[in-house]
């Protein structure tokens, strides 16, 4: 057939990340026993360096340009921000209480703006300061950029490891809240500072504001409205297949106008899915409706993850760092973690009433801080280039750190921290709550 020269169809890569996914996912289980997304970034990182490796001793195979190439046909950026981002965030948002959220709003708002904010501003300086060093010739505008990519943690990341350990709600709350929500600051903020250095343009902070409140307020104001549209459509019946329908509808329909507006389409799925997750969940489904929306987009959640994941290990292909791609590998590692501790003091600390009332808070925040596919998927967004290779390889140190280290490690920071956990059920009335 004529399509088969032209390379594989989007069908075929979604088969091979799918049956890649299972079998690695399989294989880890009961031989390795990582914690899921760790053993699949570990396991796509290893073969992403074999694959170097058996290209260097047998040149003339070229495994690492053909997967290079399949990963360069998928559009990882593409995949992750215009697909799967809409779906994880929604699936997230569905499990989040909505109620302790709202008695924890004010360090969730903090995190997600403030903190934001800052992590982005101490991350440039910090690596500003370091490519003066090193006598790099990147314009400052750069090292902001970097700074807004590698600011917000991974709703993902975060989400997975509350799923798995018991830990205060009221930490909880904070924790998704923030990871929900920074994440769609995150790509304002980056969307404003890559604009300006793109075009050479002087920053303006009073127009970066503007736009901020554009793009950010019209994201809440559509996921309001698809939220409450979807709300209200499954109010009106008893029909569990149609239902998880309009579900899908909210998600998929919204992002897409979300993009056609610019404005922020993952602000708005975290809106929907808390408002679908919550008063969608008790008002409007029935038991088994319940179940089966529940247990679609759990199913959705663990496939989206597996497929992430794997391809964070497996992105290393298009990495051969040099060597100031490689001491900025290593030293975007302190940084970021520097810069995470400072907005986490600030956030929770500066204004009495932000501080979280779990013990041990500080910790769990600052070391479950974690980054993931959205910097992957920014960085490698940037222009073509050696200013692309340099924030690449940062990123990509920072995220492996977080995503090896942090995430396999975070479980004991949250025993040694000893937040209490409050002996409940999961589940109050069959309806879920927090993300237990």
């Amino acid at each position: 057939m004529e399509h088969a020269s032209a390379g594989l169809s989007p069908f075929d890569l979604a088969a091979m990340l799918v049956v890649a996914s299972a079998f690695l996912g399989w294989f880890n289980h009961h031989f390795i026993k990582l914690p899921h997304v760790v053993g699949l970034t570990a396991m796509g990182a290893l073969a992403a360096i074999g694959l170097l490796v058996a290209n260097a001793v047998f040149p003339g195979i070229t495994l690492d340009n053909t997967v290079a190439q399949l990963l360069q046909q998928m559009n990882f950026t593409d995949t992750l921000l215009q697909g799967m981002l809409s779906f994880l965030l929604f699936a997230g948002a569905l499990h989040v209480d909505l109620d302790r959220l709202k008695a924890d709003w004010l360090p969730v708002l903090l995190l997600s703006t403030v903190g934001v904010i800052l992590s982005t501003v101490i991350v440039g300086l910090l690596t500003w300061g370091l490519g003066l060093l090193l006598g790099l010739e990147l314009a400052p505008i750069w090292y902001f950029v970097f700074g807004a990519l590698i600011a917000p943690t991974d709703p993902v990341a975060v989400l997975g490891v509350l799923k798995e350990e018991k830990v205060d709600e009221s930490l909880q709350a904070s924790v998704a809240g923030e990871s929900l929500f920074n994440d769609g600051v995150g790509i304002v903020v980056f969307a404003i500072l890559l604009g300006a250095a793109v075009t050479g343009t002087e920053f303006s902070i009073a127009e970066g504001a503007r736009l901020f409140l554009i793009e950010a307020g019209g994201g809440l104001l559509v996921g309001a409205i698809f939220g409450y549209l979807g709300f209200r459509a499954m109010r009106s019946m008893d029909e569990y297949a149609l239902e998880v329908t309009i579900t899908l509808a909210v998600v998929m329909g919204g992002y897409a106008l979300c993009t056609a507006l610019h404005i922020s389409g993952p602000l708005a799925m975290a809106v929907a899915g808390l408002l679908i997750g919550n008063h969608g969940v008790t008002y409007a489904m029935s038991d088994i409706t319940r179940d089966y929306v529940i247990r679609f987009w759990e199913v959705v959640d663990e496939l989206l993850n597996s497929v992430l994941f794997l391809l964070i290990g497996l992105e290393m292909i298009v990495l051969v760092p040099g060597l100031n791609e490689s001491l900025l590998m290593l030293t975007a590692i302190p940084i970021t973690l520097l810069a995470r501790a400072v907005a986490v003091t600030v956030s929770t600390r500066v204004v009495p009433a932000a501080k979280p009332k779990a013990e041990g808070a500080w910790g769990v925040l600052w070391w479950g801080g974690l980054r993931g596919g959205i910097s992957i998927a920014l960085a490698l967004s940037l222009p073509a280039g050696p200013v692309r290779d340099l924030l690449l390889a940062a990123t990509f140190g920072a995220v492996l750190f977080s995503v090896l280290v942090q995430r396999a490690t975070l479980g004991r920071v949250i025993e040694r921290t000893k937040v209490p956990c409050e002996d409940k059920p999961e589940t109050e009335g069959g309806v879920p709550k927090g993300l237990g």
